[in-house]
């Protein structure tokens, strides 16, 4: 893990590859990329819980694109970027957690139904997918949280 004892308040450049929490940029980039795709690529019914997925996986994919490019660039520099970065993976949990579970129950209704024509199996096989992806997002932007609170605490 990369120290920051010249003086910086977060790392820049290369040094976000080498230390935690930013080396969940990526995984939570690619992770909540599939997120948004599984759910893209299946009939959207009943469109208010999964256009809320939707949202959830949309709004922090591309904050944590804008948010990786920020850092990369080393604009995060000022005394404030440490809460916001705590700030905004502890929202992004919540979104995700939020999202996650609401595909979760619609997935469960639909696979409750008796008989499935196997057009609906492979739809309900990429909501299982993508009720996956979505806990797993939720766990990478929760331990990015956690260890973005720590680093917050120490600085």
């Amino acid at each position: 893990m990369a120290s920051t004892t010249s003086g910086d308040v977060l790392p820049t450049g290369c040094r976000i590859f080498t230390s935690i929490p930013d080396v969940f940029f990526i995984p939570e980039f690619v992770i909540g990329g599939l997120v948004w795709i599984l759910v893209a690529s299946t009939r959207i019914s009943p469109e208010n819980p999964l256009g809320w997925v939707m949202f959830a996986s949309i709004f922090c994919f591309v904050v944590t694109t804008l948010w990786f490019f920020i850092f990369l660039c080393g604009a995060n520099q000022s005394s404030v970027w440490p809460s916001l970065d705590v700030g905004y993976h502890f929202v992004a949990v919540v979104f995700y957690l939020s999202a996650a579970v609401d595909l979760a129950y619609i997935t469960i209704l639909k696979g409750s139904l008796t008989t499935m024509p196997p057009e609906n199996l492979k739809i309900y096989r990429l909501d299982i997918a993508a009720v996956v992806m979505s806990y797993l997002a939720t766990l990478l932007y929760f331990l990015h949280a956690i260890f973005s609170a720590m680093r917050w605490k120490t600085s």
